[in-house]
């Protein structure tokens, strides 16, 4: 009798998830480097099925319905975002796969396509609030001037030709096993230094969000919460109506 109110409640859930996520993508579209996450959704039976086989993959039926709707899977799209020039010595962008290595106050290597970097009070690469930016030894860099010139390999050197460092850029064999931060860093492990990399200095890679896709669907989640919710208040006055009527019959 009450079975209406699992689909409407689980569809109420489903999405007011995906308009987070839609809209954590809005937030970061002027961030530089941030990649699209998705959303994605499935019925609560397709989300046993594949947690109840054996290593075989051999699944047995647990039901023929399934009145829920749950979280299935938020994932990254992490398609190359359009380089943007802008004239700042210490932005670089990466062309092709990669990430910038960032070393956290507490020792740790966070990673991101951002390359909106400054200087700290001692001439070192950083990235604001985060960490220090790292060679591909691993090490920090200490430039002291922004009075720079960068090659497409990353490597850094003063106006008059002095040698100062290298950008590191880091590559992973499979980047959907990151896990990702609603700031667009990412962290992993198994992360190695790319040989040979593409860098535009002076430029920043714009968000790969598409604005359209985006509002497109936070009207679409939007419609559906309220069609669902209103839907939901008049099961529920039906519901009323049901037991009063049938308790009036007794």
């Amino acid at each position: 009798m009450f079975k209406g109110f699992y689909n409407l409640t689980s569809g109420m859930i489903t999405q007011q998830q995906h308009l987070n996520v839609v809209g954590n993508n809005m937030v970061n579209i002027s961030t530089s480097g941030f990649k699209e996450s998705r959303y994605t959704a499935t019925t609560f039976d397709d989300v046993m099925y594949s947690r109840v086989g054996n290593e075989e993959k051999i699944y047995t039926d647990i039901g023929r319905q399934s009145y829920i709707r749950a979280n299935s899977e938020i994932y990254v799209i992490h398609d190359q975002g359009v380089p943007e020039p802008t004239d700042i010595p210490l932005d670089f962008a990466i062309l092709g796969d990669g990430f910038f290595a960032i070393q956290r106050d507490d020792g740790t290597v966070t990673y991101t396509r951002s390359g909106s970097f400054s200087l700290d009070d001692e001439g070192y690469l950083c990235y604001p609030g985060m960490g220090y930016v790292l060679d591909p030894e691993g090490n920090t860099i200490r430039l002291s001037t922004d009075k720079l010139d960068v090659d497409e390999r990353g490597n850094i050197f003063t106006q008059e030709g002095g040698y100062l460092g290298t950008l590191g850029v880091y590559a992973f064999d499979d980047v959907e096993q990151l896990d990702y931060n609603d700031q667009g860093f990412f962290d992993g492990e198994g992360a190695q230094a790319v040989e040979v990399p593409s860098i535009l200095w002076k430029y920043l890679e714009r968000s790969n969000v598409d604005m359209i896709r985006q509002m497109t669907e936070m009207l679409t989640c939007q419609r559906a919460l309220q069609s669902a919710a209103t839907v939901t208040k008049i099961y529920d006055e039906l519901m009323g109506h049901s037991a009063s009527d049938i308790g009036r019959m007794g």
